[in-house]
């Protein structure tokens, strides 16, 4: 007989229980509330892979221009100059060796 719990011992192991119970459940309600519904999740997906496909094709744009200034830079600045220099070198080099 010493062993049972005494009517007021069971009570407040039961509020204690019930009390546990009301947390988890207020608990459960809080990560609920702030859970993404599916379909605002989805918007924001496609939002996002727009941004993505919007961000791949400006850098696309930008390799282009970037290959653009290379073919601009040798076509105007380097081909002239080795025009320019390589007769002089050429004559340089056999003015040097005629005399």
């Amino acid at each position: 007989m010493a062993d049972e719990p005494t009517l007021g011992e069971v009570v407040r192991r039961f509020e204690d229980r019930l009390t546990d119970v009301r947390d988890d459940i207020k608990q459960l309600g809080e990560r609920i509330d702030t859970k993404v519904s599916q379909e605002v999740y989805d918007l924001r997906h496609e939002a996002l892979a727009s941004r993505v496909v919007a961000l791949e094709t400006l850098r696309e744009k930008d390799a282009e221009k970037l290959v653009a200034t290379r073919r601009w830079l040798i076509g105007a600045v380097i081909v002239p100059l080795v025009g320019i220099l390589l007769p002089v070198i050429i004559l340089l080099t056999q003015g040097a060796g005629a005399g």
